[in-house]
């Protein structure tokens, strides 16, 4: 058995839903698969002495999920004032507007599309709601409209779909970007480095102690797969089905296809720098 302290991030055993930190509860969607982990993990931010809390990421529009956030946030006293996306996915956005009319609240996000009322987020936004204080951190890169949520007053951060709590993100292209992408690994890398940022409360998977740690190993797993996959084209695979079937061969095949995204973002990345 692998100890946890030894793997990228160090996650968290144990349950995955309730408590994270003393203003983060997760509440866990029932939709786990390949591509979601465990399922899609919907933040209840609020601060401990207030009765206002922060949704992130209602998830799926499934009414029961959907019901049960809003029943955790009232039972722990609290009244849902605002919605956040982190991105557009349906795992993470298409209960939103359900949600809204659920709690009785607007939803921002990035993507004018998505919203609910007149508000929407941009880099640099501070979120305030009942004392609890959230910076909005641009990640582009799994989708263009990719944030992060940086929660100070507990060292962390939340990142959608752009750190995971197991394994390594897909760079969704033609949407996702893989130059956006290292720079937004670049950008979460600060702010361990100078905001003390030590918590990845994430989309997907068990929250990550060290993030600091997750940061460093998912910057290198993205220079050995570009590599390898530069290789690979070197060597004559010169499709991204080819180069998923080389350098992904060690991979579940269910997984191919999203690997093919990454690949085919790898391979723009590489001609727009001229490599290949």
């Amino acid at each position: 058995m692998t100890d946890a302290a030894a793997l990228p991030g160090q996650p968290r055993g144990g349950v995955l839903a309730g408590p994270a930190t003393p203003r983060a509860v997760n509440v866990l969607a029932p939709n786990a698969s390949a591509m979601t982990l465990d399922g899609t993990n919907t933040w209840i931010l609020s601060e401990p002495d207030s009765d206002l809390a922060v949704v992130v990421d209602p998830g799926p529009l499934d009414q029961g999920h959907l019901r049960n956030v809003v029943d955790t946030a009232e039972q722990a006293g609290k009244r849902v004032a605002l919605t956040l996306l982190t991105h557009g996915h349906p795992d993470h956005a298409e209960g939103a507007a359900r949600f809204a009319e659920l709690a009785g609240t607007k939803v921002r996000a990035l993507d004018p599309a998505l919203r609910l009322g007149d508000e929407g987020l941009a880099a640099g936004d501070a979120v305030r709601v009942g004392g609890l204080e959230l910076r909005v951190v641009p990640t582009p890169g799994h989708t263009a409209d990719s944030l992060s949520f940086h929660l100070p007053a507990d060292r962390a951060i939340l990142t959608g779909d752009t750190i995971l709590g197991r394994g390594t993100t897909v760079v969704a292209h033609p949407d996702g970007r893989l130059g956006d992408y290292l720079d937004s690994l670049r950008r979460l890398r600060s702010l361990t480095v100078d905001d003390g940022v030590h918590t990845v409360l994430p989309g997907h998977g068990p929250v990550l102690e060290d993030a600091q740690g997750a940061v460093e190993f998912y910057l290198a797993h993205r220079a050995h797969r570009l590599a390898q996959v530069e290789t690979a084209v070197e060597n004559g695979y010169r499709t991204p089905e080819q180069v998923v079937a080389h350098v992904y061969a060690d991979v579940d095949r269910s997984l191919w296809p999203a690997a093919e995204l990454s690949v085919r973002a790898q391979l723009d990345y590489l001609e727009e720098h001229g490599l290949i």
